[in-house]
C-alpha cells in the first residue's frame, strides 16, 4: 500500500453527460499530478441510482487505467454495488484489500510440522 493517502475525487450527483469528460480529466490529472496508482472516488452523493452512474464509473475506471492507475470507490450505496455487479463490473471499495494483498488483520500462520513452501 502507498505510504501517502491517494487523491480523492468527490463525485457530485447527479452527473450529466457533459460532466463525464470533466470528471475523467480530473481522474487522469490526479494520477499524473500525484504519481499515485489509485484515485478514491467518493460516490456517496452520486444521486438517483441508474445506468448513468454505471456508465460514469465505467468511464472513470477506463480513464484511470489508460493513465496507468485505477479508481477505488468510497461510500457507494449497496444498491449501486449490486447494479455494478449485475452489469458485470467490479470495483474495489475502501475497506477491501488491494489485489494480491491480505486483508488487514489477517496473518498467515505456519503450523509446526508444516513443510516450508
Amino acid at each position: 500500500m502507498d505510504a501517502e493517502e491517494p487523491p480523492v475525487l468527490v463525485l457530485p450527483g447527479p452527473v450529466g453527460r457533459d460532466g463525464i469528460p470533466v470528471l475523467c480529466d480530473a481522474v487522469r490529472s490526479a494520477l499524473e499530478r500525484t504519481g499515485a496508482r489509485v484515485v478514491v472516488c467518493d460516490a456517496g452523493a452520486l444521486g438517483p441510482l441508474g445506468l448513468a452512474q454505471v456508465d460514469l464509473l465505467a468511464r472513470l475506471e477506463l480513464a484511470a487505467r489508460r493513465a496507468g492507475g485505477r479508481i477505488r470507490l468510497r461510500a457507494p450505496a449497496p444498491a449501486l454495488l449490486a447494479l455494478l455487479a449485475l452489469a458485470g463490473l467490479r470495483f474495489q471499495t475502501e475497506g477491501q484489500p488491494e489485489e494480491g494483498e491480505p486483508a488487514l488483520g489477517v496473518e498467515e500462520a505456519v503450523e509446526t510440522g508444516d513443510a516450508a513452501g
